[in-house]
């Protein structure tokens, strides 16, 4: 996750079911959670948008700076698996 001006920017598989269910419904609940998913604290009320390709890209480079060689190396692994244009970037809005 990354900071996008007053919204929050996130990178995930493209044909995910929660990129599925964003493109019929935009309203998310977003809240801390731990390396595993739980959840540490009370959800909020967001809105989702899917990023365009620019976007994705841009959230890609903020990925690999804020998280240094783990987050290069899952993006690399990622590419490998799905192609470049396996993975796509959400935009939330709180």
């Amino acid at each position: 996750m990354v900071r996008d001006g007053d919204a929050l920017g996130v990178w995930t598989v493209a044909d995910s079911w929660k990129v599925k269910r964003i493109r019929n419904r935009a309203d998310v609940l977003v809240g801390p959670c731990d390396l595993r998913g739980n959840p540490t604290g009370d959800p909020v009320p967001a809105t989702a948008e899917i990023c365009d390709a620019e976007t994705s890209a841009r959230y890609r480079t903020l990925i690999a700076r804020k998280y240094g060689i783990m987050g290069r190396l899952s993006l690399l692994g990622s590419r490998l698996r799905r192609g470049a244009d396996g993975t796509v970037g959400l935009r939330i809005t709180l």
